[in-house]
């Protein structure tokens, strides 16, 4: 059953501005693994990497200051599954980042359970590792890796609690959080590149460029050849162009009143 949901965007405008951001964790490689893809009526204007966490937040914190009109996709997790959010007596995702901006690094360096993924700590068995979002993707014909895999192949647990302070910041900043918040522009949204993206072998460059071959009209040559040559990059880059052909969409949203739902969230596609 889809969720319940309530307010829409109150003035029934689109965005005129589309963002993706194909994210990452970690510290040292940071600028160069987060690309930015900016898409104005279909059309990829922006691809571009070189900022930091803290560069990105500001980023877009200027982008809202020159016009508020846009919707941005992030590509990480921006809950937990619930019954972990209960165990930390966590009673808003509001809480919830806060606690991570608090406790964050310290679970990553401890990878205590629920966590895994570094070296001698194995998959826990106890509890859900998935949030329902995740399982209804798993349904989709995609594979979602659990937020507690904070090390080894595909982990999105580093990126993701890294991340979340980031939510709490632009959502100070004034951006509305779907699906947490009665979506207003600016607007955040979770996105799994890979169900944006469809079925592509994206760690064969010349998989990437074939794919991207289809879509070269919408972009530069500079761009074309920025995404063939990385996988960030062309996350960032497809991931922007399939959101910009669905801006109708964003108008559409609401905000959820499901508990669940406003505690471990939801990823848009």
């Amino acid at each position: 059953m889809e969720p319940k949901t309530i307010n829409s965007l109150v003035d029934g405008s689109l965005p005129t501005r589309v963002f993706a951001v194909d994210w990452s964790g970690d510290k040292r490689n940071g600028r160069r693994k987060i690309w930015i893809g900016e898409a104005v009526n279909g059309q990829l204007l922006r691809l571009e990497n070189g900022r930091n966490v803290d560069q990105v937040a500001k980023f877009f914190m200027c982008e809202a200051n020159r016009d508020k009109n846009f919707v941005v996709g992030f590509d990480f997790a921006f809950s937990f599954p619930m019954p972990y959010c209960d165990s930390l007596n966590i009673q808003t995702i509001h809480q919830l980042w806060k606690t991570v901006s608090i406790d964050g690094e310290r679970w990553l360096a401890e990878c205590k359970i629920p966590f895994w993924g570094k070296p001698g700590r194995t998959r826990q068995t106890a509890g859900e590792p998935f949030r329902r979002t995740e399982l209804a993707v798993a349904r989709k014909a995609a594979n979602p890796k659990s937020i507690f895999q904070i090390g080894g192949a595909g982990a999105v647990g580093t990126g993701s609690i890294r991340g979340m302070p980031l939510l709490a910041r632009l959502h100070d900043a004034g951006f509305s959080i779907w699906p947490f918040d009665m979506p207003a522009w600016p607007l955040v949204v979770e996105i799994y590149p890979r169900l944006l993206t469809g079925a592509v072998n994206k760690s064969s460059q010349s998989s990437r460029a074939s794919y991207l071959a289809k879509l070269a009209a919408l972009m530069s040559k500079e761009f074309f050849d920025a995404a063939s040559r990385s996988e960030d990059a062309f996350d960032a880059a497809v991931s922007v162009l399939a959101m910009s052909r669905r801006t109708v969409e964003f108008g559409e949203l609401r905000q959820s009143i499901e508990t669940w739902e406003l505690i471990e969230g939801k990823i848009w596609y």
